[in-house]
C-alpha cells in the first residue's frame, strides 16, 4: 500500500511514517498542499492521509479541489478539528474517512486497510488468489495452507499485484509502490524482488508482459 501523508507537524509526521512502514506500507510525506498536489500529479498512490491545518492552503480546500479535478484517490482526513460540523464538512468535501487527533496507530492502520478494501471491491481484509492467501493486517502469507515468509518489499510487491489483479503494472508503478520517493534505488531492485517472489510463490506468480510491465499470475503448486 502506497500512502501519501500530508502533515505539516514534523514530529507527528515522523511517528506516522515510522508506524505505517512497520505495517508494511510505503509512505511518502509532504508538509504543504502545494507539495501534495505536485506529488499526486507525478506519482501513483493508493491512499492519502490529509491534515487540514496546512500552512499554504486549508486541507479542506485542497480536498475539494482534488475532487473537482476528478481525483478519486481515497482520502482519510486526520485532524484535531473534532466538531460535528467539521466532520460533516470534511465528508461532504470528499473525504472517505475522518479521524480525530490524538489517535491510536492501530486504528489508523485498520481504517487505511478498510479504505483500500472498499476501493478494490473486497468485503473482507483477507486477499485470496487461488491457493494463495494474504492477510494485510497481520502481514501473513500462506500457500496451500502453509506459511510463506516474505520480506517487507516482497509483501509490498505482492500486495500491489493483488490489489489490481487484472491490471498490467509498469516497472515504474511497481517501483513507486515499493520505494515511493526514495532515492538511490538500484535499477534492478524491483526485478530482484520479482525473482524472489517467484522463487517463494511459484515461477508464474508474476507474469511479464513484454514491453508493458507485469501482472499477477498463478501461484505455484
Amino acid at each position: 500500500m502506497h500512502v501519501l501523508l500530508i502533515e505539516d507537524d514534523a514530529l507527528v509526521a515522523s511517528g506516522i511514517v515510522t508506524g505505517l512502514r512497520l505495517h508494511a506500507m510505503t509512505v511518502d510525506h509532504v508538509a504543504t498542499a502545494g507539495a501534495a498536489h505536485s506529488a499526486l500529479g507525478s506519482s501513483h498512490f493508493d491512499l492519502a492521509v490529509l491534515d487540514l491545518g496546512l500552512p499554504d492552503e486549508d486541507g479542506m480546500t485542497l480536498l475539494a479541489r482534488w475532487r473537482n479535478a476528478g481525483y478519486g484517490l481515497p482520502v482519510l482526513v486526520l485532524t484535531a478539528r473534532d466538531a460535528v460540523e467539521d466532520r460533516v464538512a470534511g465528508l461532504r468535501s470528499g473525504a472517505d474517512d475522518y479521524l480525530i487527533k490524538p489517535f491510536d496507530l492501530s486504528e489508523l492502520v485498520a481504517r487505511l486497510h478498510a479504505l483500500q478494501r472498499r476501493a478494490s471491491g473486497r468485503s473482507a481484509d483477507l486477499m485470496r488468489h487461488g491457493a494463495l492467501c494474504f492477510d494485510p493486517a497481520s502481514r501473513q502469507v500462506t500457500l496451500h495452507g502453509e506459511p510463506v515468509e516474505l520480506s517487507r518489499r516482497e509483501l509490498l510487491l505482492l500486495q500491489a499485484l493483488l490489489h489490481r489483479p487484472n491490471h498490467i503494472l509498469s516497472l515504474e508503478q511497481l517501483r513507486q509502490s515499493l520505494y515511493g520517493f526514495e532515492d538511490n534505488v538500484e535499477s534492478n531492485a524491483v526485478n530482484v524482488h520479482i525473482h524472489h517472489l517467484r522463487r517463494k510463490l511459484g515461477p508464474r506468480i508474476v507474469e511479464t508482459v513484454r514491453g508493458l510491465g507485469f501482472r499477477l499470475g498463478e501461484p505455484g503448486a
